[in-house]
């Protein structure tokens, strides 16, 4: 039995060597006045672990102890990695130097920590409920506690069951429905929610899961129980979200990040073999030195969110994000030429396409979406972003930072626009099929044409951005004038460009909108005097 327990208790070890090995200064404390003033904040006293190196050690514990997913697809090199090609259709390989992640364990603890909503795809089996459970066992909650508050979704699921009920005795003396008390199911007030296939819960139940998924709160005859901030996780057996039910556009729409449940590496059959031999079980062996206080958690979402962002990333983020909502054909006004419009009028997308003629659609991003990156997704980028350069120990986001987790943002809302001349060219048809590569892929170019046109040192809007974020007060009449005369000779010189597309639509559009905050400043001007 001593034995035993020592073999058992390997698989609670927690190293005490560093998972990250660096010269790590105390976190610095994040204060919104920075982001006006300028000011550094001040360095926080901490005890024990730092949070991003327990953050660390608990990927490192689930991914080498807990779940078997010996996959490294979120990959950082320092240096050129060795590459090697594999196979007739000459499979590339390429052996990152620097410390890599798998996506499967990853993206949940960040999700974890960022309090997000996060979708696993993948077939039964794959380990996608055992992935959840482990992500409410971290945040301190016992295995019974989540195992009861895991909503499964089923055909015959209904809004009490998902919600609460009614107490009987008020239904029947409740002169109004203000006066009758809910009991509530418990996982509304979790700090993390699970709903296991949730593509077999009924529409009608859907829209009531949207309200707390969206808005935090529940809503049954009139009374509302207000959720706590919580990481949300869902898992479907299929990219498309089909099952049982369809999912409304709605609930899709709220999903943060999407990933995929691996398959299983047959290679580690003995590993299986030795857990049944021991009767190991992940979810009851949490090692404490990895389980986070409520405190904890809301100290690292704290911190994460002071994670800069440089202007050149930013910028990066920006030309990207401007090359696919714009589509020309969609009105005669450049507000209304989006993809949006199209969508909106229930006009077939594919023969509007049609009518984009001389304009280059191998290179137009555009032209492989049928819609553009929302807010939601925008907003949802930049902070994934800052939560895994804050798990790598980071101070900043890196460019390969919003590049490995940009795909798994947009998988689930970014429609690939599959006639799209860009997905018949050589080499390019794997496109059409794994959005997780194309997603990079599109990224990796619009990098190359942020670069090729120079945009870090000659970028035509930096000026006019400089100007108006000085603000207009004390301003001349003279200077208004001279800016608003240099919008117009930029957009007389833009003008004359022969094709117009994505990512310049937004620069004009800018300008106009800063035009018209210029002239109502002149007409100001003009009448005080």
């Amino acid at each position: 039995m001593d034995f035993l327990n020592k073999t058992l208790g390997i698989f609670q070890k927690v190293p005490s060597a560093p998972t990250n090995p660096q010269e790590t200064p105390a976190p610095e404390r994040f204060d919104i006045q920075d982001l006006y003033s300028g000011e550094e904040g001040y360095a926080e006293e901490h005890t024990g672990t730092v949070l991003d190196e327990k953050l660390r050690q608990a990927y490192f514990w689930i991914s080498n102890t807990a779940i078997i997913s010996p996959f490294y697809d979120i990959e950082y090199d320092e240096g050129d990695p060795r590459q090697f090609s594999f196979g007739d259709s000459k499979v590339q390989l390429s052996l990152p130097k620097g410390q890599s992640y798998s996506s499967f364990v990853l993206v949940p603890l960040l999700n974890l920590i960022v309090r997000g909503k996060c979708l696993i795809v993948g077939g039964p089996g794959r380990g996608k409920t055992a992935t959840c459970v482990l992500m409410g066992l971290l945040a301190g909650y016992t295995k019974t506690d989540v195992m009861r508050a895991i909503q499964h979704g089923q055909p015959q699921m209904t809004i009490a069951d998902l919600l609460g009920h009614p107490l009987p005795a008020d239904m029947v003396k409740a002169e109004k429905t203000s006066d009758i008390r809910i009991a509530w199911r418990k996982w509304l007030g979790m700090n993390v929610k699970i709903i296991d296939e949730y593509n077999r819960i009924p529409t009608r139940t859907q829209s009531a899961l949207l309200t707390v998924l969206s808005d935090n709160y529940a809503e049954i005859f009139d009374q509302i129980f207000e959720c706590p901030p919580s990481a949300w996780y869902l898992t479907a057996n299929d990219d498309a979200g089909g099952g049982t039910y369809q999912v409304i556009e709605a609930l899709k729409d709220r999903i943060d990040i999407v990933i995929r449940a691996f398959h299983f590496n047959t290679r580690f059959i003995d590993d299986l073999l030795k857990r049944i031999e021991l009767n190991f079980k992940p979810e009851s062996m949490i090692p404490e030195e990895i389980i986070f206080s409520e405190e904890e958690l809301n100290q690292i979402n704290k911190e994460l969110r002071a994670i800069r962002i440089s202007d050149e990333l930013r910028k990066r983020i920006e030309f990207f994000c401007r090359q696919f909502e714009f589509f020309e054909p969609a009105s005669d006004r450049l507000e209304y030429m989006t993809k949006d419009t199209v969508k909106l009028s229930a006009m077939d997308f594919k023969t509007l396409f049609r009518q984009e003629t001389g304009k280059d659609q191998v290179k137009d991003l555009g032209s492989q979406t049928l819609n553009g990156v929302s807010v939601r997704k925008i907003t949802t980028l930049l902070i994934f972003s800052k939560a895994l350069a804050y798990f790598r120990g980071n101070k900043q986001v890196e460019l390969e930072d919003i590049r490995q987790i940009l795909p798994f943002v947009l998988h689930d809302t970014f429609s690939p626009h599959l006639e799209s001349p860009f997905f018949d060219q050589p080499g390019n048809e794997k496109y059409r099929v794994d959005k997780i590569v194309w997603l990079r892929k599109i990224f990796d170019i619009s990098c190359q044409e942020y670069l090729s046109m120079d945009l870090d040192r000659n970028d035509p809007m930096d000026k006019f951005d400089v100007h108006f974020k000085q603000g207009l007060e004390n301003v001349t009449l003279r200077e208004v004038e001279q800016r608003l005369q240099d919008i117009e000779r930029q957009l007389y010189k833009w003008s004359q460009e022969k094709k117009l597309y994505g990512y310049r639509a937004d620069d004009i559009l800018k300008l106009k909108y800063y035009y018209q905050r210029y002239s109502n400043y002149k007409r100001w001007l003009q009448w005080k005097k």
